[in-house]
């Protein structure tokens, strides 16, 4: 857990590396960056940022990780250094600089993370299958000190570097990518599509006052109540086809693809609701339903092509276009 440089004004460590006053300024640190479950004494003189997170493959590090990269850009940049730090420091603080690297040095996140273990080898990757179920917070408080203490770098923050990286190093809130991420991190929190936040469910076309003339407005085929726009669908990586069915004992192809039919039929989108009428427009599962294409997605709420209309704006005049 002991301070370690990575880059000139910036080092990586443990709980302990920042506790003390004395070796701080000895290594010319004036800010302190703590991801951590528990916020840790202020140092006197020494700016301060806390990431509250827990060491789980689910906590979402990814939204924090252009906040913290800023944070050290601002010290680096008045000319102290920054220290980056967590319980351990083999886990969370090595993502975070890992991340930093690869927004800074324009590196990819292995290159980055190669970058980082060559100042810190503990800081290993643990193979990327984390358990089934999370341990309860009971079973972690039981877990013997010298058991975590072997731990290395969570691999839900592999995967979370992985989409960093897809998305241009920028947490970008809009995108297919990070929606369907965010998502994801809320399965286990929110069983039930009632207790969602309101701010992930896509936006109310209906509310909004003008739209881009790139936009496709979808409508409710029966009751032609606006439901999202293209920007509410989650693209997704096209499967493999007919041969993805094979565990369903479909042999002719033809029953699931025809030479002109499209080969997803569904669209899957952010969670909503058609407040108009009772149309069943598809369907939702946390555990994910496999697309017409053969992708499974996780997870899904998907909208059949057949239940809903294209509306498209003319570049000519105010009119619209349906196409059905």
């Amino acid at each position: 857990g002991g301070m370690v440089p990575v880059l000139p004004g910036l080092y990586v460590g443990g709980a302990e590396s920042g506790s003390s006053p004395e070796s701080l300024a000895a290594a010319g640190v004036s800010a302190v960056l703590t991801v951590d479950a528990e916020e840790p004494p202020a140092v006197p003189g020494v700016r301060a940022m806390h990431v509250r997170l827990r060491d789980e493959p689910g906590a979402d590090l990814l939204s924090r990780l252009d906040d913290c990269a800023a944070f050290i850009t601002a010290a680096r940049a008045g000319g102290g250094a920054a220290l980056v730090r967590c319980h351990a420091g083999v886990s969370r603080s090595v993502a975070v600089v890992t991340a930093y690297l690869m927004k800074t040095e324009g590196l990819g996140w292995e290159e980055a993370y190669a970058a980082v273990r060559a100042a810190k080898p503990e800081a290993e990757w643990v193979p990327r299958s984390p358990p089934a179920v999370a341990p309860s917070p009971a079973r972690r408080r039981l877990t013997p000190l010298s058991s975590r203490s072997r731990r290395r770098v969570n691999p839900g923050f592999q995967g979370q570097l992985k989409l960093y990286e897809a998305m241009g190093c920028a947490v970008d809130s809009t995108s297919a990518l990070y929606k369907r991420y965010r998502l994801q991190m809320l399965t286990e929190r929110y069983p039930e599509l009632q207790d969602l936040p309101r701010e992930v469910f896509a936006v109310d076309p209906t509310n909004i006052c003008q739209a881009s003339n790139t936009e496709v407005l979808y409508r409710c085929r029966k009751c032609r109540r606006a439901l999202f726009r293209s920007s509410s669908v989650l693209s997704h990586t096209e499967g493999s086809g007919p041969t993805a069915f094979a565990h369903k004992k479909i042999t002719d192809s033809a029953r699931l693809w025809g030479d002109e039919r499209e080969k997803c039929t569904s669209y899957f989108t952010e969670p909503l609701l058609c407040p108009k009428c009772t149309s069943k427009l598809g369907s939702f599962s946390w555990r994910g339903e496999q697309c017409s294409c053969g992708r499974w997605v996780t997870p899904a709420f998907q909208i059949h092509k057949s239940r809903v209309d294209e509306v498209r704006t003319l570049p000519v005049g105010n009119f619209q276009a349906a196409k059905t």
